[in-house]
This record gives C-alpha cells, sequence and structure tokens, in this order.
C-alpha cells in the first residue's frame, strides 16, 4: 500500500497537498509530576523546552493519563480504555519469561492507523505493553523499534532492576549490549537520525523516554544547575527533569533543522504523575545487574503536584493528572490555555482527524474524543460528563468535582471532592 501511495504520488495522479500530510511526533514522559514545567507551575525548574513548545500550541489544565505507565501507553496507542485489551495489570517484562500480560494484537495502534496512509512508523524508547517476542511494536504497526520492552532500567548497564533483574535494551527482537552507553542519550540520537532519514515522506515518531523515572541518573551538568536547592529529593529530581527536557529540545530542534516544525504535530504528555517509590533498593546478593545487594536506585520522591494531592499509582489528581500539549505551528493556536478534560486516550482520534486519515467502517470503537473542537476554541464543550479509571483491584469514577475511589477486594468505597483527591 505505501509503495503504491508513493508511486502515485511520483506519477502526480495524486495531489501533492495530499502528499504533503503532516508527521506526528508524541513525546511521552515517564512519572512526570502535575505541575513539573515552569508553564504548568514550576516555580524551581529548568525546562525551556517545554516551555517553549507551550509558547507555540495550546496547554492543557485538566489532561488525564493513567495512574501508572502500562494502561496510559495502551490507552495513548489505542484510543481506548486499556482494559479492553488486556492490559488490567502489569505487562510481562523479561522476553525470556512467559509471565505476565501482553496488550492484545487485535487492538489497533495508532502506528497501525497511520501505516495505510503512507506514514513510516517508529518508536524509541519504553514500550512496557508485554515483552514476549510475539507481541511488540514491531507486531503492532512500528518499523522501528530500539528500546525496553519493560517499564524501566539502570540507564548505564540497561538491566531492570527489581528482583534478581534481567538485561532489557532490544532493536526489534534481538538484544543490544551497549554497557556505560547513557539510555536517553541512545534512544533519541536514533529518533534523530529517523527524521533526518525520513524528511521526505510522512512519518509518525513515538518517543517514550523512560525518564523522570527512577532511577534518577541526570545528566552531570544537569545536576550541578540545582546544587542551591537545599531538599535533596527536588533537587535530585530536577536534575532528571531538567536532562528530560533537553532530549525533547533535542528531537523539536532536529525538526526545525530539516524544515519540518511547522508541518509537524508534536504532543506532549507524561504517563501518570511523580513516583514516591523511595524505598527502592537490590534486595539479592549476585544481582544481574552486577550492583551489590541494598544499592538504592528508588525515586527521591521529588516530584510536585501543586494544589493536588496524590502521586503515581493512586487515582487521587496527583496520579493521574498530567501536563499536555499539543503544538501544530501551520494550523492551531499557539500559547493558548484550555481547562476542558482531555485523556490521553484523545490523541488517537485527534491525530487522525488532523491528518486526514479515515479509519475503516469496522474498525474498533474508540473510547477517546476527537479534541480538534477544544484545541481550536476554548468554549467548546468537554466531551466527558464521567471519567472512569481501573488498574488492578483499584479503579476510581469521576463526575464534576467528586470522585468515588474504590476497591474489588474491599467493599467500602471513598468520595472525595477534587480538593482532596
Amino acid at each position: 500500500m505505501k509503495r503504491l501511495f508513493l508511486f502515485l504520488i511520483a506519477l502526480g495522479l495524486i495531489p501533492l497537498g495530499q502528499a504533503a500530510k503532516p508527521n506526528v511526533v508524541i513525546l511521552f514522559t515517564d512519572d512526570q509530576g502535575t505541575i513539573d514545567a515552569n508553564c504548568f507551575g514550576s516555580t524551581d525548574l529548568i525546562t525551556p523546552n517545554i516551555d517553549k513548545l507551550a509558547e507555540t500550541g495550546v496547554r492543557f489544565t485538566q489532561a488525564y493519563a493513567h495512574t501508572v505507565c502500562c494502561p496510559a501507553r495502551a490507552a495513548l496507542l489505542t484510543g481506548r480504555h486499556p482494559q479492553r485489551g488486556g492490559v488490567v495489570h502489569w505487562t510481562q517484562g523479561d522476553m525470556n519469561s512467559a509471565r505476565g500480560i501482553n496488550m492484545a494484537l487485535e487492538e489497533v495502534t495508532l502506528a497501525e492507523a497511520l501505516k495505510p496512509a503512507g506514514y513510516r512508523t517508529a518508536l524509541y524508547g519504553k514500550w512496557h505493553l508485554g515483552a514476549h517476542r510475539d507481541y511488540g511494536p514491531k507486531k503492532q504497526g512500528f518499523d522501528e523499534f530500539f528500546g525496553i520492552r519493560d517499564g524501566f532500567i539502570d540507564n548505564y548497564n540497561h538491566y531492570f532492576l527489581h528482583g534478581t533483574g534481567f538485561h532489557d535494551l532490544y532493536e526489534g527482537t534481538t538484544p543490544v549490549k551497549a554497557p556505560g552507553l547513557y539510555f536517553p542519550e541512545l534512544m533519541v540520537k536514533r529518533a534523530l537520525k529517523f527524521i533526518d532519514e525520513n524528511k521526505g515522506r510522512p512519518f509518525f515518531l513515538y518517543v517514550p523516554f523512560n525518564i523522570p523515572h527512577y532511577p534518577e541518573q541526570a545528566l552531570r551538568r544537569h545536576e550541578a544547575l540545582y546544587k542551591d536547592i537545599k531538599d535533596p529529593a527536588r533537587r535530585s529530581y530536577g536534575a532528571i527533569m531538567t536532562t528530560t527536557d533537553y532530549y525533547i529540545g533535542q528531537v523539536i530542534d532536529r525538526l526545525e533543522k530539516n524544515g519540518l516544525r511547522e508541518n509537524t504535530i508534536v504532543i506532549f504528555m507524561s504517563d501518570n504523575g511523580h513516583s514516591e517509590e523511595t524505598g527502592n533498593r537490590i534486595r539479592v546478593d549476585k544481582h544481574k545487574s552486577g550492583y551489590p545487594k541494598d544499592h538504592f536506585y528508588g525515586a527521591s520522591g521529588g516530584g510536585a503536584t501543586g494544589k493536588w494531592i496524590g502521586q503515581k499509582g493512586t487515582f487521587l489528581e496527583g496520579g493521574i493528572r498530567v501536563p499536555a500539549i499539543i503544538s501544530y505551528t501551520a494550523k492551531l493556536p499557539k500559547g493558548e490555555v484550555r481547562g476542558q478534560v482531555i485523556t490521553a486516550m484523545d490523541w488517537f482520534p485527534t491525530v487522525l482527524d488532523l491528518c486526514g486519515v479515515n479509519q475503516p467502517a469496522d474498525a474498533l470503537k474508540l473510547d477517546g474524543h476527537n479534541l480538534r473542537p477544544i484545541i481550536e476554541s476554548p468554549d467548546a464543550k468537554s466531551n466527558y460528563k464521567t471519567l472512569h479509571f481501573a488498574w488492578g483491584y483499584k479503579w476510581a469514577v469521576r463526575e464534576g468535582d467528586w470522585k468515588l475511589i474504590g476497591n474489588t477486594r474491599n467493599p467500602s468505597v471513598t468520595l472525595h471532592t477534587l480538593a482532596d483527591a
């Protein structure tokens, strides 16, 4: 299909305007707190690239992803509630293990939806929707994949650190050994190369960062920027947040260098709130990473939620309300803010609309909504009266300023106002 599409363009049988479909870049950060960028309310972080993105696009103040990594990624990529694809708990992490869940192959990802329209697709970064070799990015629409299949790694030796550990760095399904090389640098270099090589055709580039998720291994020059912050947790988190912002800037700068920025839809969002998993450390002797027992790799707990309470792993606002921006300078407003409720599921139909791509009549029903009316008008009505989330045994429902939080293993539920939820 793609070859035919390009051939018809070359013959002039498809109008040039149709050929110049916008590129799509999704920058998905990992465990970034609700207000953890200057443009979202932080006063002590250095995030010039995220701030610039907000200046050239629309920033959302009621954006919801999910409570942890896996369901947020399923929602983003499929436009559907994660449980529809079986992502109801942690997905399989080790390719060589038979344990865990893998997102159903019947789910259609944004990459699969864009490919028939001539898009080249790539994922560089964190997958976390199942590590089994019969599943994964290259089975669900991505032409290229380089990164990690599970939830996090040490950024230098590329080992998953929970339990006894395992190596987790892949090119497709082939293990990659690159000890001592910084993973965020490796993945972004691949993203930049992809942009250079595909500047003459439409592409979908998904860059799911593994930072600021722990271990908080920031670039040294960014650590120095926070030396005067007294709180060690905020100092550590600030440094890794600025490192994240730096790599976001690398991707955007490469679009500009290639003259692609104006015709590229850039979406920025975090997968969930900041982590307070401060107790994580190696618990066993002879860990496969080589780290000794009691090696600390937990989060600092230094993220911020502003007036909201909660953190990653909860259905309180600080666990699920995240920063989000869309910037498409050729067609969408710049420097504006929207307060309507949006979710990670909404990017799927929004991107398809902006790219002029129609789904087939028998496509799976989406739960997300096209955000274009909201993006284009601050007076547009929200698409949601009720929000609901489920993960493991926990669930939450929000309607208006009220939120109900429960657990299927516990008959009691708690009712909150947004101010205390």
